[in-house]
């Protein structure tokens, strides 16, 4: 153990600066992503909300399982069909002394809606959905109106940082926040220093209404390279890790100095298969593109998701940090089928299925995705394609950078247009993260027909379109009741997998690496925060 820990540590620069982790009261966490910004309304990507949270809270907060619980508001309810009203807490207070009132939700909202200039992913969308409109009722009251009935209201509104008007009024987006001069939140930590590229710093805010946070500061460190993330950790640059590598989790795990973390992920990885009615990447024999598209049968579909050895990726490349399965949301979240267990590795049946849907002879086909984006992505691309090419599905893997796999997944083809997208790939490897641990988004954003007016289908790649499933998804966003709601859900689900919308692989399971003197409570959404890590007693 002693020679592993070594020989790694030896094989990687050491990162950063000790000097900060001297003190007993300073955590210091390695993380993959860096943050871009520290304006709350700038961007969604994990590695910034991470981050931002220290400072900002939301009205709605997230339980570690991603379950809507009391943030800034202390109380929410309909109050008819077509109206919310929550409750905002009283003695909060910004870090600057000033009191938070129903004033700073409007504003924040009313930044939102207006558009921050130049931010290139905005949660903004979320108020837009359903119509929202809102009103300032007293100090601490907002009523939150829209155009039907909106049972994921609060859902909603977990995605929603608020910021102080008196703050960030007249605030260059993003600039005034890295600077600090606008980054005034309510969260038990306070903004100190954003040096990109090097480390972000956020301090103890001792009047903060949730109680005394553990630490007094709390440095996050990027250390991009998985490898040099590790070495960190074991030569004690840091705390505690995001994402260590799957290859040498055994060995973390046995080592007494060290401790691993784990949950299962909100993140699905998933394969979407085209049904248009003739994909490009999709040939028979001789070359030549097939029509119609064998994907759009549903036998093609289940073979290839058969074909899958779900284990086998598990085992050999997660490094046992994955849930195989057959749902579209993890165990726990609301709307998750126990009946839908991950289909099991059978080729035999998928070569028959192939044989009756009139495939017997096979096709080639491209399978895309990316190789920078998800854990083990390339590693995963890979296997699948020689799984696919043992029954007869000759696949071939274009392995890419996110920035341009997106671009192509989402609107690639040369048909798209400004309001309307257009998805360039026949088949290709994704994930999707479940937010609030509420199924409604996913159905509706995966499963649903592609409608770019209604926002239906958003996440809908593959441009599956199936009447039962819309018209239950369609309900359930009107539903208000909890357990009728359920229920709809859950029938979409069934009637979406059993028809192979897509073909769902695993959960990732989220872990981090830490000194074993710190104990973590460990999040579905793969947020590493310092609110959640305390020392052993």
């Amino acid at each position: 153990m002693r020679y592993w820990r070594s020989q790694l540590a030896a094989a990687v620069l050491i990162v950063g600066s000790p000097s900060m982790v001297l003190a007993e009261d300073v955590l210091t966490i390695g993380v993959r992503a860096e943050a871009a910004s520290m304006d709350p309304h700038w961007t969604q990507l994990s590695g910034d909300t991470q981050v931002q949270e220290h400072i900002f809270e939301r009205l709605v907060g997230l339980s570690s399982t991603s379950q809507p619980i009391p943030g800034l508001a202390v109380s929410w309810e309909p109050i008819d069909e077509t109206t919310w009203e929550f409750r905002l807490r009283e003695g909060v207070k910004w870090h600057d002394g000033e009191d938070f009132t129903a004033e700073d939700v409007v504003f924040s909202f009313d930044r939102l809606r207006a558009g921050v200039s130049g931010a290139p992913a905005s949660p903004a969308f979320q108020l837009e959905k359903g119509g929202k409109q809102w009103e300032m009722v007293d100090d601490y009251t907002i009523r939150i109106t829209t155009d039907g009935p909106y049972p994921t209201m609060a859902e909603d509104l977990a995605m929603l940082p608020i910021i102080a008007e008196h703050a960030a009024t007249g605030a260059e987006p993003s600039v005034d926040f890295n600077s600090g001069a606008a980054a005034i939140g309510t969260g038990p930590y306070m903004f100190s220093e954003y040096t990109p590229g090097s480390q972000i710093v956020v301090t103890r805010f001792d009047d903060y209404w949730g109680g005394e946070p553990h630490w007094d500061s709390v440095v996050f460190r990027p250390v991009g390279q998985d490898s040099a993330r590790l070495a960190a950790l074991l030569n004690g640059d840091v705390d505690m890790i995001n994402y260590p590598p799957t290859v040498d989790l055994p060995q973390l795990e046995s080592d007494p100095d060290f401790t691993v973390s784990s949950i299962a992920s909100d993140r699905l990885i998933y394969i979407i298969p085209g049904n248009k009615h003739v994909e490009p990447f999709i040939t028979d024999a001789n070359g030549e593109v097939m029509v119609p598209n064998p994907l759009r049968d549903w036998r093609v579909r289940r073979a290839l998701s058969l074909s899958i050895n779900r284990d086998a990726i598990r085992d050999r490349i997660m490094g046992g940090a994955s849930l195989p399965t057959r749902n579209i949301v993890p165990p726990g979240f609301f709307g998750f089928v126990d009946e839908l267990e991950a289909d099991p590795y059978d080729p035999e049946q998928a070569q028959a299925l192939l044989a009756e849907a009139g495939y017997g002879d096979g096709f080639n086909i491209t399978l895309h995705g990316p190789n920078d984006r998800y854990i083990n992505d390339a590693r995963i691309l890979e296997a699948v394609a020689q799984m696919w090419s043992r029954v007869g599905v000759t696949t071939e893997v274009d392995a890419m950078p996110r920035n341009i796999f997106f671009s192509r997944l989402i609107r690639g083809d040369e048909l798209s247009m400004p309001g309307f997208d257009v998805p360039e790939f026949s088949i290709a490897l994704t994930g999707w993260g479940t937010v609030a641990g509420e199924a409604t988004y996913t159905v509706s954003g995966t499963l649903e027909t592609y409608n770019a007016a209604t926002g239906g289908g958003n996440g809908n790649f593959g441009r599956y379109s199936n009447a039962e499933v819309d018209a239950r998804s369609v309900l359930a966003k009107q539903t208000i009741d909890n357990d009728v709601r359920r229920e709809i859900l859950e029938e979409a689900i069934t009637v979406g997998m059993d028809d192979y919308a897509y073909i769902p692989i695993h959960f990732q399971v989220n872990q981090w690496g830490m000194r074993s003197d710190l104990l973590h409570d460990p999040r579905t959404n793969e947020r590493t925060r310092a609110m959640d890590v305390t020392r052993v007693e």
